[in-house]
């Protein structure tokens, strides 16, 4: 029992020194795990065999992840991806699988092996591609997007590709095979049943599947939420995706594909979020081990006799790989910086690699030597796919960017009496209302991008640098009567403030405000009007919270209104404070005394309204004649 614990404790230890590392240097936390793993097994020599075991229990961590994407997608959005799915994904695993067939081929292999090897290598790592996309927010992306699609078409052809292994063994392997497998057996409910009986099999379990997922899981989740124990509806989860694990292995069907498919079923489910925060710290953890054994399962000592052959394997795999991607990018029209996001992020190979290569050799398929070679390959390209991360990220990602800066200003062919620079969510709201109202605008923004995607909708904007004097000339600054600043970039904002200020004096500034103090640099700058961007959106749920614990619509109105009147009061003081601090201009001592002087004033007002049944102000709140909410639905 005790060495358990110790095995346990040294591979968490790696995982809390060298994880948080990693992230700190910017490698991401799948190198992290990795680097860990590779330290403690083939380094330290910390653990040995019984990686093997241990990787196979943290495989669930990828059956659980699947189940969680599943999660997330309504059964009318996997049907809107049926192209990219069919498309991409159909055709990255068949011109990969024939590309690799073919140079095996070449390299004097036999064509069993070759197809084995061309199958093997077609797929790519859902866990590593997955985690990373979530870590770096680069899941919505239309590069994101494409990836995710050809990873769950890897995952669904993972099915026949088991189905196809034993009919490619080789007579001498099996005879050797024979000799030397050991007694044991996996439980299966088809392993001796014809191949129709099998697929009827097949099919009632799919088909059970998605019915009982729909009919059932409702009862059984409000059984046991009606409880009230956490641990029972935590149980009750972890139940869930492992029974359908095991079965579709009773079935000889991917324990992945099922758990992604009872997902989906469930992703209409008034229980999906809370099984989404139940299973998430066991998928996590179970994903981290998992990393952490492909690191610790390099093998060094055959690594070091054929160094050269698994680096050219290797690195040749991951070009011919990244080179059908590219093409498949170019075809299917994805975009700049996504197409190199969409064709380095599934250049390696991936973990359902290790299972089709022990799947491979306990089938006769591959002789255990080449499978252990071939492992190596598929841990290592793994290995290298953060490094492609950080130079997507540094490197290419920056490259695209600068090129759009680089776009030449489009020319400016109209003026309106309000200029609004910046076309984002704010200034979009701005402008529309604006433009509805009959008020002419022009629409200045420096992302390229945002500009021709508002173009693509019949919004026009113009590409160009705001602070620029020129563009401003030709949007007629000298006859604007208004400039409205929504620019994200603080600093920017800020500067173009205090430039248009300086040089057009007569021109009203309306600006939005990132928080309070940059509410305060703008008013300083010469700003005539700053709101900061979320205090009346809070104010608007708040209010929307006193209605739904029980006060009368009239009455939130009102309290909101007071709030903002008491707020408005004291600004000028708080505003003072701030501005005779220095050039630093930090929140100092004194300013946050103000601020809770105010706050407590504050707190003071709003209890004594509501002692008194009635507000301060002028009118106060009345309440509303009888027929008030008849004569409103009419």
């Amino acid at each position: 029992m005790t060495g358990y614990f110790i095995q346990a404790f040294i591979f968490l230890f790696a995982a809390v020194v060298m994880v948080p590392l990693a992230k700190r240097l910017g490698l991401g936390s799948v190198l992290g795990y990795l680097i860990a793993g590779v330290i403690i097994g083939p380094v330290t020599g910390l653990v040995g065999q019984e990686t093997n075991t241990i990787q196979h229990f943290a495989e669930f961590g990828v059956v659980m992840m699947l189940f969680l994407v599943g999660l997330e997608l309504q059964p009318a959005m996997l049907w809107q991806m049926r192209h990219k799915l069919l498309g991409l994904g159909g055709l990255q695993v068949g011109l990969t699988t024939l590309a690799v067939t073919g140079i095996a081929l070449l390299l004097e292999q036999g064509w069993t092996i070759a197809l084995a090897i061309g199958l093997i290598f077609s797929l790519s790592s859902t866990a590593i591609v997955l985690q990373t996309f979530n870590e770096k927010g680069l899941t919505k992306t239309e590069g994101g997007n494409s990836a995710f699609s050809v990873l769950l078409f890897q995952d669904i052809a993972v099915i026949p590709m088991l189905a196809l292994m034993p009919l490619l063994a080789l007579p001498e392997l099996q005879s050797v095979g024979s000799a030397t497998a050991d007694h044991h057996e996996e439980i299966s409910l088809v392993a001796h049943l014809p191949g129709w009986a099998t697929g009827l099999v097949v099919l009632g379990t799919i088909v059970g599947l998605v019915l009982a997922g729909h009919y059932l899981s409702r009862p059984l989740f409000r059984y046991v939420a009606d409880s009230g124990l956490r641990e029972a509806f935590i149980a009750a989860a972890l139940m869930l995706v492992i029974g359908i694990a095991a079965l579709m292995g009773l079935v000889g069907l991917s324990p992945a594909l099922g758990t992604f498919l009872a997902g989906v079923v469930l992703s209409n489910s008034e229980f999906r979020h809370e099984l989404e925060a139940n299973i998430e710290p066991f998928k996590g953890l179970l994903l981290g081990l998992f990393f952490i054994t492909v690191g610790a399962g390099v093998n060094f000592t055959v690594l070091g006799d054929n160094f050269t052959t698994i680096i050219a394997l290797t690195l040749g795999l991951m070009l011919l790989k990244a080179a059908v991607l590219f093409v498949l990018a170019l075809i299917f029209k994805v975009h700049a910086g996504d197409r190199w996001l969409f064709t380095l992020s599934l250049a390696q190979a991936g973990e359902f690699g290790f299972v089709l290569l022990t799947y491979a050799v306990s089938h006769s398929v591959l002789p255990t030597e080449l499978a252990q070679l071939l492992s190596l390959v598929v841990a290592l390209s793994m290995f290298l796919t953060p490094a492609l991360f950080i130079v997507l990220e540094k490197v290419i990602f920056p490259r695209y960017e600068q090129q759009q800066q680089q776009r030449d200003m489009d020319d400016i062919d109209e003026q309106g009496s309000v200029i609004i620079a910046g076309i984002g969510r704010f200034g979009q709201i701005v402008n529309r209302l604006l433009v509805a109202n009959g008020v002419p605008t022009v629409v200045l923004d420096h992302q390229a991008a945002q500009v021709d995607r508002l173009r693509s909708i019949n919004i026009k904007s113009f590409y160009g640098d705001a602070s620029r004097t020129d563009l401003l000339h030709a949007a007629g600054i000298e006859d604007a009567e208004l400039l409205v600043v929504a620019i994200d970039d603080k600093d920017r904002a800020l500067e173009l403030v205090k430039q248009v200020k300086h040089e057009f004096p007569h021109v009203g500034i309306l600006a939005r405000a990132y928080d309070r103090g940059h509410h305060y640099e703008l008013l300083d700058a010469g700003a005539d009007y700053v709101i900061s961007e979320t205090y009346k959106s809070a104010l608007q749920l708040g209010g929307e919270v006193l209605q739904r614990l029980g006060q009368h619509p009239f009455q939130a109105e009102q309290t909101k209104q007071n709030f903002c009147r008491l707020e408005s009061k004291h600004f000028d003081e708080l505003f003072n404070s701030w501005r005779h601090e220095g050039e630093e201009r930090e929140f100092n001592d004194h300013y946050r005394s103000l601020f809770m002087q105010m706050e407590g004033k504050i707190l003071s007002a709003m209890r004594h309204d509501r002692e008194d049944k009635h507000s301060s102000g002028e009118r106060g709140w009345t309440p509303p004649p009888k027929d008030y909410l008849d004569d409103f639905e009419s």
